[in-house]
């Protein structure tokens, strides 16, 4: 079940979702040579979150599996830029195509209610948000961290809280088939934010490749933010809130 556009008009010219769009971009471009070796096993190792190394519970040297001929040798770079980094970073062209897609559908909306500056902090705290909750759940865990799914996890928290009723059309793919149908912004992000409830659950433990308690955290921490993020002005105008 994948979005395809939302039924939901904006004033401002959304600029710092474009621009947020853009940097992840460029960061698949110039920091991890748009997912070729090594460039992007670097770029991984380098810039990515990884909490036992941020947080100094893994002995320097440590060598960590990413995958066929891939590993991450642990403490050989500084680490306190990692929870900004990692949020520019992914792991795939299937990730950073996912990301900016949802980023495109939810994020003009919510840059509306807030005005341009206060959306590209509501952004970066989100994004910090889902990165510690997702150290959390496991401390000592040598696999970097990375995607924007976290950050723009919190901008569907606040479209969820500012536009429930809003229609969402959506495209449900049967093999080389394909159905359409529209729902309330409601539903839509709140199944989303069940599966990721369900797999962060069953992730306990294990070692999976999706950041599902980033997403939970993200989600959360927009939901929240937004009561202090929105501006009452920008929100009275619109004709879809509560």
């Amino acid at each position: 079940m994948f979005p395809i556009r939302d039924e939901n008009p904006h004033d401002l010219t959304p600029i710092v979702t474009y621009g947020i769009i853009a940097a992840n971009v460029a960061a698949w471009y110039f920091w991890q040579g748009l997912g070729t070796a090594p460039a992007l096993i670097d770029s991984l190792c380098e810039l990515g979150m990884i909490p036992g190394e941020f947080l100094h519970l893994l002995p320097a040297g440590i060598e960590v599996p990413l995958g066929p001929q891939a590993v991450c040798i642990l403490g050989g770079s500084e680490t306190w830029f990692m929870p900004l980094t990692s949020i520019f970073l992914h792991g795939g062209w299937m990730h950073l195509i996912g990301n900016m897609w949802f980023m495109w559908i939810f994020g003009n909306n919510v840059e509306d209610s807030m005005g341009h500056f206060r959306f590209g902090v509501f952004y970066l705290l989100c994004g910090l948000a889902a990165t510690a909750l997702q150290v959390a759940s496991d401390p000592e865990s040598g696999v970097p961290i990375v995607g924007a799914s976290g950050a723009i996890g919190g901008v569907m928290g606040a479209y969820i809280v500012l536009y429930p009723r809003v229609r969402v059309h959506m495209v449900l793919f049967f093999g080389f088939f394909f159905y359409r149908f529209v729902v309330p912004a409601s539903f839509m992000l709140g199944y989303w934010f069940l599966i990721q409830v369900l797999g962060g659950y069953m992730s306990i433990g294990e070692q999976v490749g999706t950041a599902f308690w980033a997403h939970i955290g993200g989600f959360a921490a927009g939901c929240l933010l937004i009561f202090g993020f929105r501006n009452p002005e920008f929100v009275k105008r619109h004709p879809h809130t509560l």
